[in-house]
């Protein structure tokens, strides 16, 4: 029996970027800084920040770009995945990502510039959690490579 399955709670470090592959599903990439804090060998609280990739295919994709956006706190679940490609030298390149199969926002989205200090605030409506079905994925032998400018 095998697990993979990983769960982090951070802030998106950028935008989500969403592309459409060539048979037209949505792909969206973002990036989320998970902090830890500890105490180092002097005694004193230090903190470091481990950056994790995250991509969601089909519709999660397309509900995690429209409803996030930079420095948002979020919940992401799903499974670890390690992708080669040759870049446009022939050198072999690897990247390691989370599969979002669960994305779920754990703050409140800005409030817009023009609303007044006084009204109450809007209700949370992108807060439940955004699922996609079954852990959405490339079509069958359709990978990153077959969009011009991925990996992000």
């Amino acid at each position: 029996m095998s697990l993979n399955k990983a769960m982090i709670i951070g802030n998106l470090g950028r935008d989500p970027e969403m592309r459409y592959t060539p048979n037209g599903q949505a792909v969206t990439q973002f990036t989320v800084a998970v902090n830890r804090n500890y105490r180092g060998p002097d005694g004193n609280w230090q903190e470091e920040t481990e950056w994790f990739r995250v991509v969601a295919w089909g519709p999660l994709a397309e509900r995690t770009a429209e409803n996030l956006r930079k420095g948002r706190k979020v919940y992401v679940e799903g499974r670890i995945q390690t992708r080669q490609w040759e870049d446009k030298d022939g050198q072999k390149r690897y990247t390691t990502e989370l599969v979002a199969q669960q994305v779920t926002a754990l703050d409140r989205p800005a409030r817009d510039e023009g609303e007044s200090g006084g009204e109450a605030p809007a209700p949370r409506a992108d807060v439940s959690p955004l699922r996609g079905r079954g852990g959405e994925q490339p079509a069958p032998g359709e990978t990153y490579e077959d969009l011009d400018d991925l990996p992000f």
